[in-house]
């Protein structure tokens, strides 16, 4: 492939005397650049909810959401599904990340594993992929080996694939079956994907895990009522969901979340309906985690009422 001729690849006009510039004006044209990563993103707002319908649809499914990249591609995967935990208690393998070079390549580069498709394929491979997943390949240049042999082997598993780049007509985008192209033009520095694509890549994944989230029952109104309260901050944020989406004060906000196993929907449903705990776990549950039907169904039905 001729790499020269991707946009990623190619020299922005507007730093070309980057080296000439003191820092306030390197400082603006940065900036001024950074400023089009949210019009490239809203280019690509039909192809990002498209994949997040097949994501929430795999998740109904009991399938899993891996991310594949090299660099900081992979890095972005890492963050992304790292957060998933602790932002919406999710088990640790519903969101996956899978990085050339593996956890190793986090902090230290190993820049010769991106070339090799096969690992790709391999690294998922081990997670034993089935047909109810979803696997999303991420890579600024559209060609990244690792992440096209990857979704290679997840087609063939019959997962559903997602192509996330930075140039039009991507290689890795003729692989898959919904294709996520944000091109946000020649980066400041030459090459440097880390810079304006890795932004948009970044606003992207939390796009698609957040949205996906949202539509499983883990969020009331803007709030985290699925929150994995395991600090002092999720602690008293945990609290502060409770006390806005209930009457309750403080202390009973604290009493009823300790009372539910440091969980907040438990909590809500035990103070909005009077029910016991083994009753709002049982609504909750019948109710596939929303709040509002788990709410209304312990507020009606008698036999959770006893």
């Amino acid at each position: 492939m001729n790499l020269s001729a991707l946009v990623t690849e190619q020299r922005n006009e507007n730093s070309m005397k980057l080296d000439q510039m003191d820092i306030a004006d390197i400082m603006t044209v940065i900036n001024n650049e950074d400023k089009k990563v949210a019009f490239a993103v809203e280019k690509v707002l039909p192809q990002i909810t498209y994949a997040t319908e097949k994501i929430v649809e795999a998740f109904s499914k009991g399938g899993r959401l891996f991310y594949s990249g090299a660099g900081t591609s992979g890095r972005l995967a890492y963050i992304d599904a790292s957060e998933c935990p602790p932002t919406f208690m999710t088990p640790h393998e519903m969101v996956q990340p899978i990085m050339a070079g593996g956890i190793h390549a986090f902090g230290t580069a190993v820049e010769g594993s991106e070339d090799q498709e096969e690992q790709g394929a391999d690294d998922l491979r081990v997670k034993n992929i089935t047909s109810n997943d979803v696997v999303v390949g991420i890579t600024a240049s559209g060609r990244t080996p690792y992440a096209i042999g990857a979704l290679k082997l997840a087609k063939e598993k019959g997962a559903y694939t997602i192509a996330l780049s930075s140039n039009k007509d991507a290689l890795i985008s003729k692989i898959a079956d919904c294709k996520i192209e944000a091109v946000v033009g020649p980066e400041v520095l030459t090459g440097s994907t880390r810079m304006k694509a890795a932004s948009a890549h970044k606003m992207i994944l939390n796009m698609l895990s957040t949205a996906a989230m949202v539509k499983m029952g883990k969020v009331q109104e803007n709030l985290m009522v699925d929150v994995h309260a395991s600090n002092y901050k999720l602690m008293e944020r945990a609290k502060r969901i409770i006390m806005e989406l209930t009457e309750a004060n403080y202390e009973k906000a604290e009493e009823m979340l300790m009372l539910a196993g440091k969980k907040v929907k438990p909590a809500i449903v035990m103070i909005e309906a009077d029910v016991s705990l083994e009753a709002a776990q049982k609504a909750i549950e019948e109710s596939k985690g929303f709040m509002r039907n788990a709410i209304q169904l312990a507020k009606t039905r008698k036999d959770l009422k006893s």
